[in-house]
């Protein structure tokens, strides 16, 4: 696996749907600076000091507040019955899991389905548009972008944490606090990969591409119990900048 993975970073460069690989390449190199001086080291620390179980209660927290904008979402695809699910699960997470600090939902079956705007807009029929390396934000498209920006300027936790200091460290803790998730999974990519900027574009592109066929034909995009969080258990925030963010759909 290891192997192959190794030969898709080194496959040709030159892709259809990359026509702006200079610029991409350029900001890629940026984002990957930038994590290297400043956002992995501040991760490592955050993961060393601090403990697995407030870690998972950060990450349930501000996934909470994910689910929110992914059941919003839903409800604009028109995924209506996965819409509801979405109430319900905010709600008992909200309720009886310290406003989403325990993941209280999950053992009664009601699993995260994360969702964004890119993704109503692919429902909607809009097209991806080229491959773009979004500045912070990292892999997206045209139409992704879009949905980024909608996004952050609507995300929940714009209005359910008050004062912008508050909401700046709060927003901050939740990137640190989703870095230290894929320290493993970057140091392996870089291990691995003969050309990180092909690499990661290819599999980002897939997995979006994967995304948005599930999104217009079944309307599910629900984790299993456990996948995608802090050492293993729930799932990361919908609604914060992440180094993988959205992908093409035709």
């Amino acid at each position: 696996m290891l192997a192959a993975a190794a030969a898709l970073g080194g496959c040709a460069t030159h892709n259809p749907r990359d026509p702006l690989e200079p610029y991409n390449r350029a900001m890629f190199r940026f984002n990957s600076n930038l994590d290297k001086v400043v956002l992995k080291p501040v991760a490592t620390g955050y993961r060393n000091v601090t403990p697995r179980l407030m870690r998972r209660g950060v990450s349930n927290f501000f996934g909470n507040l994910g689910d929110v904008w992914s059941t919003g979402n839903e409800f604009l695809q028109g995924h209506v019955a996965l819409g509801f699910d979405g109430v319900m699960r905010v709600g008992v997470n909200t309720v009886f899991g310290l406003f989403g600090l325990l993941d209280i939902a999950t053992p009664l079956g009601l699993y995260r389905h994360p969702d964004d705007f890119g993704l109503t807009l692919a429902r909607w029929g809009v097209g991806s548009g080229p491959y773009f390396v979004l500045p912070f934000f990292g892999p997206s498209t045209l139409r992704d972008a879009t949905g980024t920006v909608v996004g952050a300027y609507y995300s929940p936790t714009r209005s359910a944490i008050h004062g912008s200091q508050t909401r700046n460290l709060a927003t901050g803790l939740d990137i640190v606090n989703q870095r230290a998730q894929l320290l493993s999974t970057t140091d392996l990519l870089e291990q691995i990969a003969i050309d990180p900027y092909v690499f990661t574009r290819d599999a980002y592109l897939q997995r979006r591409r994967a995304q948005v066929t599930q999104t217009r034909d079944t309307g599910v995009l629900a984790t299993e119990p456990g996948e995608g969080s802090p050492d293993g258990a729930g799932a990361p925030s919908a609604s914060a900048p992440t180094p993988a963010a959205s992908a093409p759909g035709r």
